[in-house]
């Protein structure tokens, strides 16, 4: 079976090596070396998907051509003060760093990457955001289950997201769950900003909750490359482990596809390229 009909049967695939060892540590280190550049004024953004409604604010929706920093839910004391250093409190860094940066642009357009995009047939798709996952230990939190297309959206749905473990990714310290041919699914929602431009709202299709039922953990070492469709719906829960589980993931699109003015996330679309 080719990776394409497998991608179609399962709605994931899981690629073994497909980064060394020493890339994944470049890409955590320029991620650290970032964060460290971060001025922090005081104006946390902080990000968990079931509060995206509540905490997105301008810095959050104008964060697609820029490289932002979003905190961990429990990150700031009851004075708003950080309870551990900067690094160590951030849950992301995103969206626009595949683009913006030459260490995380390198690791986003390689030629094994380029490889697999035409493997998969996506000659037509665009890289529309990327996220650093930090899941520090202790701390890192639950990602709900969610289905990607719900957050990039287009008509008709082409959304492709492909995650990276940077380092090996555990029950313990919190790995993906899905369920193999979960993606056979209707779209349940539609994350996007207010017709009155303030602020975000979520647009149900469907009432039906996504089913728990049936999802594994997709346990994997470092370097592994997970693709996901954009309407398999996935979860991780939060590291209660002492070891990290960071991660690299970049959302694909089809070139070809309307993408919707309504979308929480806005790109200037003539800097949105391809693999």
């Amino acid at each position: 079976m080719t990776l394409y009909d497998q991608f179609n049967k399962d709605g994931y695939l899981i690629l073994n090596d497909f980064y060394t060892a020493d890339q994944c540590d470049a890409l955590m280190q320029r991620g650290e070396e970032l964060s460290n550049s971060f001025n922090f004024d005081g104006h946390p953004s902080v990000f968990q998907t079931n509060e995206q409604t509540r905490t997105s604010d301008d810095y959050f929706l104008n964060s697609g051509d820029a490289i932002c920093y979003f905190f961990e839910k429990d990150a700031f004391d009851d004075h708003g003060k950080l309870k551990n250093d900067l690094f160590h409190s951030l849950n992301k860094i995103g969206h626009a760093l595949h683009d913006l940066d030459p260490v995380f642009e390198k690791f986003s357009r390689s030629p094994q990457l380029k490889e697999l995009a035409a493997q998969l047939k996506l000659d037509d798709y665009l890289i529309i955001q990327s996220m650093l996952i930090l899941k520090h230990a202790k701390i890192g939190g639950v990602v709900d289950i969610h289905q990607d297309s719900t957050f990039l959206y287009t008509e008709p749905d082409s959304c492709i997201g492909f995650w990276f473990a940077l380092e090996d990714a555990t029950i313990a310290n919190g790995c993906l769950w899905a369920k193999p041919g979960g993606h056979n699914t209707t779209l349940r929602s539609w994350f996007k900003r207010k017709p009155s431009g303030g602020g975000t709202e979520m647009q149900v299709f469907d009432e039906e909750p996504l089913a728990m039922e049936g999802m594994i953990p997709l346990e994997v070492k470092k370097g592994t490359c997970i693709v996901l469709h954009g309407f398999l719906p996935h979860y991780s829960l939060p590291n209660t482990s002492g070891k990290s589980r960071q991660a690299y993931s970049i959302h694909t699109i089809d070139g070809k596809a309307k993408y919707p003015k309504e979308n929480w996330l806005q790109r200037d679309m003539s800097k949105v390229k391809g693999f």
